[in-house]
């Protein structure tokens, strides 16, 4: 099962390597901002939930590779694999700490309308 789920993986980066052009470390970026975005603003999830979808993401893929790897008796130095999951959080790291201290605006009180705005100004 596992040995299928890895293969089909593979798969699928080569087809996105082959189609787009970019290279591996630039895809990994492109996912991780991708999920983040797709989680947070598609989902409209908090950032600390985006960034978590990100790593978990970042983990399975680089688990997945590692057990292609295994079957093919091609395994890579672990620091190749640390390197993927970095570039692929980097980015969701960077947005979900600087949202966490960028300063929210306060919501803007609704205009008056309709008979409250006439009180308003007949108050004046």
């Amino acid at each position: 099962m596992f040995a299928e789920a890895s293969f089909l993986y593979q798969q699928f980066k080569l087809v996105l390597i082959d189609g787009s052009g970019l290279s591996k470390d630039a895809l990994h970026i492109y996912a991780g901002m991708g999920v983040y975005l797709i989680v947070r603003a598609g989902l409209q999830r908090p950032a600390w939930m985006a960034w978590a979808a990100v790593v978990a993401v970042a983990l399975a893929g680089e688990w997945l590779d590692v057990q292609g790897e295994y079957i093919r008796g091609l395994l890579t130095p672990e620091p190749g694999h640390w390197h993927d999951i970095w570039n692929t959080a980097f980015w969701p790291t960077a947005l979900a700490l600087i949202e966490r201290w960028w300063p929210r605006r306060e919501a803007a009180a609704p205009e008056a309308s309709g008979e409250n705005a006439e009180r308003g100004l007949e108050q004046a």
